[in-house]
């Protein structure tokens, strides 16, 4: 019996198949954890979300940005960009349940020494602050309130956290920070205009995961969201996203040892 956390596949759907190959991966044996952005970009996106739903209680997703993304324009919330290839879900005639299944995934995922999710975790919070967080995102996203929340995700503000913040200011912080962020200040001002990798952090800012006494006690965090940054392990970090999508690899760590299992891409963007 293993763990194994999976970095972003979106919608890489062949090379998802190579690396749960190559791993030996058995149902009801194993289990996989996804750092989430399971969709968008690649070529398969619809299969790679039946895929990983059809795994049962198998498979841990945390949601991305890009799984974000989907539930957005599904709601009809945003409009579509020019390089999603999301429309073969919004079409398919078990979109419905796919969409629902999607939203009832968790922001962030915590299981003894390991705490999951897509881009990163503020310095200032907790490991059991965090998830009690998510956790109020989650609630919203899976309850009568959810169109209300999806028509107004978007955006950069507020870019710093304050427990004093409420409504949806308050969730799009937290929605900000555990999907899309990659470097803030040290006492944690979000910065998202900067992709690249971690020496070209923006003046002021470090990789959220480098912030001296960041308060993720003895958790060791795993993410992905970087591809610029790569397979990184870090004290507590260990970032997943290889660039899969962009012609790089798609990763799996094996939480038991470390371990990490690697295929290149099978099929990638041009």
């Amino acid at each position: 019996m293993a763990t194994y956390a999976i970095g972003d596949v979106q919608g890489c759907h062949d090379s998802l198949l190579a690396l749960v190959k190559k791993i030996r991966f058995r149902k009801g044996r194993d289990h996989l954890w996804f750092v989430g952005d399971i969709v968008n970009r690649g070529p398969r996106s619809l299969d790679t979300l039946r895929a990983i739903r059809g795994l049962g209680e198998a498979a841990t997703v945390v949601l991305g940005n890009h799984d974000l993304y989907l539930l957005m324009v599904a709601a009809g919330w945003k409009k579509r960009g020019k390089d999603d290839t999301i429309q073969p879900i919004l079409d398919a005639p078990d979109a419905d349940q796919l969409l629902d299944w999607l939203a009832s995934r968790p922001l962030m995922h915590v299981a003894g020494r390991f705490a999951m999710v897509h881009a990163g975790l503020l310095p200032q919070w907790t490991i059991p602050q965090a998830r009690a967080l998510a956790g109020e995102v989650e609630a919203v996203l899976q309850g009568p309130g959810r169109q209300a929340f999806l028509a107004d995700l978007a955006g950069n503000e507020p870019a710093a956290w304050s427990d004093a913040l409420a409504g949806q200011d308050r969730l799009r912080c937290i929605v900000n920070a555990m999907t899309r962020m990659r470097f803030c200040s040290p006492d944690g001002l979000m910065e998202f205009k900067h992709k690249g990798p971690p020496d070209n952090a923006p003046e002021g800012a470090l990789p959220w995961f480098a912030v001296p006494g960041r308060a993720r006690g003895s958790h060791t965090v795993l993410a992905g969201h970087w591809s610029a940054l790569g397979l990184h392990r870090a004290p507590g970090f260990v970032g997943l996203d290889t660039g899969c999508l962009w012609g790089g690899k798609l990763t799996a760590y094996r939480l038991e040892d470390g371990k990490v299992f690697q295929v290149g891409a099978v099929e990638a963007r041009k």
